[in-house]
Parts: C-alpha cells; structure tokens; sequence
C-alpha cells in the first residue's frame, strides 16, 4: 500500500524573500559549480546553500546520528567541524530569523507546472506532494528504475543527518488511468490564488504553481484514493529515497522505543500519475571525448555487423530519421564533424547473447543497446569508466555537441530517442534497473518550494 499523510510544510517567508524566483534552484544533482556560484550572487537566500555545499564525502568523518541539531551540543563522536553541520546551522538561523516558516495546518500540496514544446504547445503536469511512508525497494510498492552511485548517497545521508529534514521531494509515478486523484486536487484548489506563483531562473520558461489543500474531507479522500496503489515508480530521486531509507533505519536503531508511525518513517514525496497528459520525457545524448581506441570510421565499420546504417546528407534530417527507425527497433543516431547516419539493430538476438540474464524490456531499450553493445562491447568502454564519465558527457541538447564536435572538442556524439514512459514502467516492474541517466523527464521539480522537516 502507498501511505501518505499531510504535513506542515516549510516555506519561504514572503515578507523576507519577495522575490521567490531568485531563491528556489534547479535539484540539486543538475547544479554545476557554476551555476552554484551563479545561485549564490542571486539571492542572499538561495536554497543552493542549503542543498549543495563545496563538500567532498569522502573526505568528512563519519558523524554518527544524533538529536536534531537545535537540540544537540558538542557531539561525543565523529567531527564536531563536519562541514554539514555548516548547511544546518544555515537552515537553524533562517528558521530562527523567519527566513523559513511553518505552515500552520497539515497540509496536502498541489503542484502545477505549466510549460511549453517545441512545436509550441502548452501542456500542464500536477502533482501531490505529501509525506509518503518508506517501503524497501524489493516489497513492490515504490520501484527504482536506475541504479544509483554511493558518494551522492552519503552526501544525502551527511546532509539529512545534520538537518533532519527532506529539503527536497522524491518525483514518483503512481498509477491513476482516470487521473482521479488529479481531479480531486482541481476540484480543491478551483478558484483560488495559489500561494506560490514563480518562475525559476535557469527554466525560466516553466511556470511554477503551489497550493495547500488543508480541507480534512478532501484530505481524507486523496489519502484513500492513494492507499490501494502499488508499483510506484522513481522517476527523480533514486538517491534521496535510498538515503531516507538508510536514515530510518539509522533512526530505529538510535530510537527503537519509537512508537509505530514516526515522521522518519516517511519521506518528502512528489507524485505525479503515469497517465496525466504533461507527462514528458527528454532524450540524454552522449558525446564521446578523449577517445582513442577507433576512429569514428573504424567504429562505424564495426558496427555494420550488428546495425543496418543509413547516411544522411546533414544534420536536420536526424530527429525525424531516429523518430521514424525507433518505432520499430531499438536505433541511435551517430554523429561526427563532417557526417551523420542512423544506426537500427538488425537483429534483437546480439542482445540476448550479452545480457541472458536481462528481461527483455530491458534489452529493447535504445540505451542499453548503446550502453551494452556499443560502447562496452565495440568500444572496450568498462561499466566503472562509463560510470565516472571518463569518455562521455550527457547532453540534453544536441546543439551543444554540434558544436563540440565542430570544434574538435569531441569525437563524436550518439544521439537519443526519449525513453517511453511504458518502457520505464516495463523495466521498473520487471525488477530491472536502466542504464544511467536513461531518463530525463521534463520539466525538473524546482527546489525551495516546499520542504518538510523530519
């Protein structure tokens, strides 16, 4: 069962942060350092400074869990100069200085986000954002889709540890074929103002809305109408679920006179349903740099036992050309300074002999085959290298490794088609875990909007 309950949110104070736009920020796995920096020239307030730091975790102590921090002194054990412990004196003084207040009712909150396609339309995606309770990832009713990587993992878990709170949601898809739990929301909030209505500086196209819903009946019903459903899926946040899992159970263990039903039993939780039509997912390109081992022809030769190759004759035709072949067959587009073609799988069969152990949804998907046969198999890229992105940067843009390419800053690119939301539930409830970054989905939930403590 999928268990939610409303809670007191925490939230910009719009007496002190007027101008909210200057304050929320991208998650904060898509910040760079410099667009850190550019956060913190922003705004005196930017969230940045509460959800990413300069931070190495592999070079902190281990500070064991403790009492929240308004409550605790000099800790026995660990590091008393644990840089987290920095974040959270920061998010003490803006709670103390009214940075950051307290709702005054539990509240359930609908989230809107209205943004617009290439071709120029407008579409709408809304979420509940709610206390969701924590369920292991192999009971079945929250699911992974990729696999995560333990230095973000510690670096949530030293983070969560110092503030006791979920600073950021988890995005998750629950299924809803009749959008019945989106129509209960609109039915709440019709005809009112929502109390957060901005426009986040880097997607700055994405208009952002927030609402409470604190009607007890209406609460009630969302909550029933959510208890029933399995198989929810991350879509957003692989890392910051398995972090609040680690941190419950780190808690149970501090804590195991705890009664039944405790706030870190739970987790900050932003679901949006499978079916709703604002459901959007991105392709990731991979531009290939500091690669040696082939030419781009020698590569493409190689590739020509297991794909069937289609020149182009320039780069406009790509997008359509990879539409068209992906309908069918798991295809990329391959990209070079002076020439472009489209790669499709002649044959399914290759995948099953290097990945037997795979599920089949897992072995049609676009980026396995590149991840799988590709770049591990023809390429002689390892797992660990891919991982670290030793030869490959993530592109959500083609233009930008257009331009790599025509400059001689990379080799060549591979180009995507998005993940369909069916193959995403296929692999996530076959208990298969996509490549990294198989998934980019469209627009990002801001951070600062709302945030829970725990």
């Amino acid at each position: 069962m999928a268990t939610i309950q409303p809670f007191r949110g925490i939230r910009y104070n719009p007496a002190t942060v007027p101008d909210l736009s200057m304050a929320v920020t991208q998650p904060y796995d898509r910040i760079s350092q410099d667009l850190r920096d550019r956060y913190l020239q922003q705004h005196p307030h930017s969230f940045v400074q509460l959800i990413l730091s300069d931070v190495d975790p592999h070079q902190v102590r281990d500070d064991p869990i403790a009492p929240p921090c308004e409550d605790r002194g000099r800790p026995k054990t660990g590091d008393y100069r644990n840089p987290y412990r920095q974040v959270a004196a920061v998010y003490r003084r803006w709670r103390r200085d009214g940075v950051l207040d307290r709702d005054e009712a539990p509240s359930l909150y609908a989230y809107q986000q209205t943004f617009s396609l290439p071709d120029g339309s407008t579409l709408r995606r809304k979420a509940l954002i709610a206390a969701l309770q924590l369920t292991q990832l192999d009971e079945g009713t929250v699911l992974p889709h990729e696999r995560t990587l333990s230095a973000p993992k510690a670096d949530r878990l030293y983070l969560m540890r110092a503030t006791h709170a979920n600073l950021e949601p988890v995005f998750l898809l629950y299924p809803d074929p009749t959008n019945r739990i989106n129509d209960m929301l609109d039915l709440a909030i019709a005809g009112r103002a929502p109390m957060i209505d901005v426009h986040e500086a880097v997607e700055s196209a994405v208009r952002h809305q927030l609402w409470a819903v604190t009607g007890a009946d209406v609460i009630k019903q969302v909550v029933a109408a959510m208890a029933p459903k399995r198989r929810l899926i991350i879509a957003d946040g692989h890392h910051r679920y398995e972090t609040a899992l680690n941190f419950r159970d780190e808690m149970r263990v501090a804590g195991p006179d705890t009664p039944a039903g405790p706030p870190h039993d739970f987790v900050l939780a932003a679901m949006v349903s499978m079916d709703d039509p604002g459901l959007r997912i991105l392709p990731t390109h991979r531009l290939v740099h500091s690669y040696h081992r082939m030419t781009p022809t020698e590569l493409e030769a190689a590739a020509g036992a297991h794909f069937v190759i289609r020149q182009l004759s320039d780069r406009e035709q790509l997008g359509a050309a990879l539409r068209d072949c992906g309908e069918k067959d798991p295809a990329v587009g391959f990209v070079t300074r002076d020439r472009q073609s489209i790669w499709t799988l002649k044959n399914t069969s290759v995948m099953d002999e290097l990945a037997p152990g795979r599920a089949l949804a897992w072995r049609q998907l676009d980026v396995a085959v590149l991840h799988q046969l590709v770049l591990e198999n023809l390429m002689g890229l390892t797992p660990d290298s891919v991982a670290r992105q030793e030869n490959l940067h993530y592109l959500r843009e083609a233009q930008v490794g257009f331009r790599a390419l025509d400059t001689a800053e990379a080799q060549f690119m591979f180009l995507l088609n998005p993940t369909r939301i069916a193959q995403v539930r296929a692999c996530a409830e076959s208990g298969e875990r996509m490549p990294q970054k198989s998934t980019d989905f469209y627009p990002k939930m801001i951070s600062g909007l709302v945030l829970r403590e725990i």
